[in-house]
Parts: structure tokens; sequence; C-alpha cells
């Protein structure tokens, strides 16, 4: 059984997509072991306890960086956790943090990288004019946005679509491309070749 660590700030869709797909076995062999928020109002902190997960406050204001990551570190590693997952965790991780669970950190992202990376992606590609947008799931690295691609999804930009209802498209995505991402990667049927992540052919 592969132990699953949530980190999140805010409502926690993602998380809550994860959670009922591994419920319903479509993640097999994992368990979510704990679910960590850096803002005690994170209503997805509250969603977690409802479903009986364990759900910690690690509060990030007020602190040094290097004291709030290394009392992230410790909880999750007091947990066992062989994947780390961002769902809305609004804070960047250091590269002594990534070190600390090398290929171990995915995130998700709501562009089709390395198209806009950082913030309000769903409307910079509105902005910009793009045909076609979608999400990624990303391993996380030293950079932003930068780490080797697992899953992407693409949607079209349609004639009537305005910045609300594309973001809106993309999180349908979003939410069936984390939950496939994990599976791949517990897997580990696998290997990175140079960015790319290539699955290994099995034999039938």
């Amino acid at each position: 059984m592969k132990n699953l660590g949530i980190l999140l700030s805010g409502r926690g869709s993602n998380f809550v997509a994860i959670a009922d797909n591994v419920a319903a076995g479509r993640i097999p062999n994992a368990r979510i072991a704990v679910v960590i928020s850096n803002k005690a109002d994170a209503p997805g902190i509250e969603i977690a306890r409802s479903r009986g997960l364990t759900a910690l406050v690690i509060r990030s204001k007020g602190k040094q960086r290097e004291e709030h990551e290394r009392e992230m570190v410790a909880a999750l590693q007091k947990h066992n956790i062989d994947l780390v997952c961002l769902a809305g965790y609004m804070r960047l991780l250091s590269p002594w943090f990534v070190q600390q669970f090398p290929q171990r950190i995915l995130n998700i992202h709501p562009s089709l990288l390395p198209a806009f990376p950082g913030l309000e992606a769903q409307q910079q590609a509105f902005a910009y004019g793009v045909k076609v947008s979608g999400c990624t799931v990303h391993f996380v690295d030293e950079e932003l946005d930068h780490g080797a691609i697992i899953v992407q999804r693409a949607i079209p930009v349609l004639d009537r679509d305005d910045e609300h209802s594309l973001a809106i498209r993309i999180l349908e995505q979003e939410h069936l491309a984390y939950s496939e991402a994990i599976k791949i990667v517990l897997e580990a049927n696998f290997e990175i070749v140079g960015r790319r992540l290539v699955r290994k052919i099995t034999a039938p």
C-alpha cells in the first residue's frame, strides 16, 4: 500500500477528486495518509476531517520558510509518504524541500506546459487567444512549473468561452488527469529520458 500526502491551501477540489478515486479503487493500492494545509481556514482541511482522514494545519504565516518546510517534511516523513501531491498548495517549494522527495512530488497546472506557467494560467491562455488549452500534471523540480510531464489533457477553447467557463472546463479535466498521473507514478513502469516520461512496454 502506497501512502499519499496531500498539500493544499484552499478548497482542495483536486484533493476531493483524488480521494474519491482512491476510495473507488481507481488508484489501486493507495491510501491518503495525511492532508496538510498551511492555512487553518482552508475548506479542504474540513473536507478531509469529514472523511475521517488525518488532516494537519502547519501554519506558514509568521514563520521563516525554512522552519515551515522542516515542519512539513517532518510530518510527511512521520506518515511514511511515498508520493506528495500538491492540490492547490499556494507556496513555492524550496530546492531543499524538493530534494527530500526526489521524483516523488506531483503538481497540476491549468495549462499545457510549457505555455503559461505561474499564476492565472487560464486567464493568460484566454487573453492570448489560444484555440487549445488544458492541464498538465508534472513532477516538481527546483524550477517553477518545470518538471517532467506525466499527463496532459487538452480541450478546445470555444468561441462562447469566457475566462470563467474556460477555467471550469479545464478543472474538469484536472480531476481526471491527476488521478491518472498518480496511478502511472505508483505503478513505476516508466523512465525519464531527458525531459520525457516514457512508459515501458510490458509483455502480454
